[in-house]
């Protein structure tokens, strides 16, 4: 291993680096860009939490802008082609809020139960009709030569009247997806995945990684 930056350190064999501290979305990663890059090693690409990289301050004012963010910053500290991506609910009728705050929209960063029940509280008298929403994920790709791209994937839906399901997180119980009875919650990992916004924006980002990555 090699230090990039004061405190940061880089695992050998490390090509491409993930902004998260989550193993589970690192190997989903791994996973979508596979078919693409199937002589990559699992070592090739790694988390903030394997590189221990500082988190930067998200302070954009849209998804593009704070993976923007997030991807530059860790590019910048490591010496590698990052990506990061940042996600959200949009509401139609709260004018696409909660969106860039939808992790902290009861006031605690990441209180799922909270936010979900404020939510909910919000929408209390609105008629299914309009109670359309989307999940949005911008994803970032910046490279330590300054490249960057930056996708978009949303998820369609409409918004239940109280929480169903067991799988997923954060408002992953309330929005139905276009075309489904289920919520997000209720479908099956592979289900949600094959039509998530996250999984969309990278997908979509796949060809850039590995232009990148052959930079």
């Amino acid at each position: 291993m090699s230090g990039a930056a004061s405190g940061v350190v880089v695992p050998a064999g490390a090509r491409l680096v993930l902004a998260t501290h989550n193993a589970h979305k690192v190997g989903e990663l791994r996973a979508i860009l596979h078919p693409a890059l199937p002589d990559l090693p699992e070592a090739a690409v790694v988390g903030a939490r394997d590189v221990h990289a500082p988190e930067p301050v998200e302070d954009g004012v849209t998804f593009e802008e704070n993976a923007l963010i997030k991807a530059r910053a860790l590019a910048a500290a490591t010496g590698l082609v990052a990506v990061a991506d940042d996600s959200g609910l949009a509401v139609d009728v709260l004018g696409g809020a909660p969106g860039i705050f939808s992790a902290r929209w009861a006031g605690r960063h990441g209180d799922d139960a909270a936010n979900l029940a404020l939510l909910l509280a919000q929408l209390a008298d609105i008629a299914p009709a309009h109670r359309g929403a989307r999940f949005v994920c911008a994803a970032a790709l910046v490279t330590p030569d300054g490249h960057e791209h930056v996708v978009r994937g949303t998820l369609e839906g409409t918004l239940a009247t109280a929480p169903r399901g067991s799988h997923g997180f954060g408002y992953d119980p309330v929005l139905v997806p276009r075309g489904q009875e289920r919520t997000c919650a209720e479908l099956s990992p592979q289900e949600k995945n094959a039509i998530s916004h996250r999984g969309q924006a990278f997908r979509a980002l796949v060809p850039h990684v590995v232009a990148a990555l052959g930079r």
